[in-house]
């Protein structure tokens, strides 16, 4: 725990650092324009596709006529393009981690290897494209995992704990491997990725937590959903920056305990040596005589 506390306070530092504040431009720009061009195409069309499935659903919209009862005849007004913007919001976010995982994630690794790490030897057991596929493959799991769910989010307390889950699931999947790919050999990796399961998946729960956030900006006013586009973009950013600092933090946490992890097998190692040096007892010391 001491250690994940000192990697979260260190990556909190290292996002101020010039690089890192502008490559996580790059996932903004991509995710953003993305956001506006889609939402001045579609945005319209989706708003009327959902109010129109939700007016079929006779379930739901019993319970839209309960929630407006309680709420007020505006509701029915915002819950078109509330529906449409839950429904968006696993995307960008899943867009978002993937370009920061490709984009921050390496020079994250870089900046924290070169300033505390400089004589950790690098044994490359991860390949580039081998993290492209798990990243792409983790995040359609977690993806199928959210749709999967998406039914039980109408129930508050399950709306507030099955999103941070399954990001954190994500968070910890991708992101450990991308610390660890370039400086671990396979072996270390997966031991390590074992040793600290439970730290690493606090720590992205806790990711998962921070990017609740930027969500949490749809209930401030019925009038954000209004300016539903531009305000995704606003909570494109904060995503953006939830997610750097994350790669930041599961990299000083991977790398340190690399770190420690090969300075305890080399003082087994040099314990050992001496043993080995010993001479060999001649047949008479070991037998006595005859």
């Amino acid at each position: 725990m001491r250690l994940l506390i000192d990697s979260f306070w260190r990556a909190v530092i290292y996002c101020l650092h010039p690089r890192v504040i502008g490559l996580a431009l790059l996932p903004l720009v991509v995710t953003g324009v993305l956001c506006l061009g889609l939402s001045f195409l579609f945005w319209e069309p989706a708003v009327a596709a959902v109010r129109s499935w939700l007016v079929q659903l006779a379930l739901i919209d019993q319970v839209l006529q309960w929630l407006t009862s309680v709420l007020g005849p505006g509701f029915r007004a915002v819950v078109g393009p509330l529906f449409v913007i839950l429904l968006a919001i696993p995307v960008v976010v899943s867009v978002t981690f993937v370009l920061v995982a490709l984009c921050v994630g390496p020079v994250a690794v870089e900046i924290v290897a070169r300033r505390r790490f400089p004589s950790l030897e690098r044994r490359h057991g991860g390949g580039w494209w081998r993290g492209l596929l798990g990243a792409i493959g983790s995040t359609l799991a977690a993806l199928s995992m959210l749709l999967v769910t998406l039914p039980l989010w109408l129930i508050p307390p399950f709306a507030l704990v099955l999103p941070p889950l399954i990001w954190g699931w994500l968070a910890a999947r991708v992101l450990g491997f991308d610390a660890l790919a370039e400086h671990a050999s396979v072996d270390e990796r997966r031991a390590l990725l074992r040793a600290h399961r439970w730290p690493l998946l606090l720590a992205g729960v806790s990711t998962g937590v921070i990017c609740g956030l930027p969500t949490a900006l749809w209930t401030m006013s019925a009038g954000l959903l209004i300016m539903g586009p531009f305000v995704m973009v606003a909570a494109v950013w904060l995503y953006t920056m939830a997610f750097t600092f994350s790669a930041l933090w599961f990299t000083h946490y991977a790398l340190c305990a690399l770190d420690a992890l090969r300075r305890a097998e080399a003082a087994a190692g040099r314990a050992v040596a001496p043993q080995a040096a010993l001479p060999l007892a001649t047949p008479g010391l070991v037998e006595g005589p005859r």
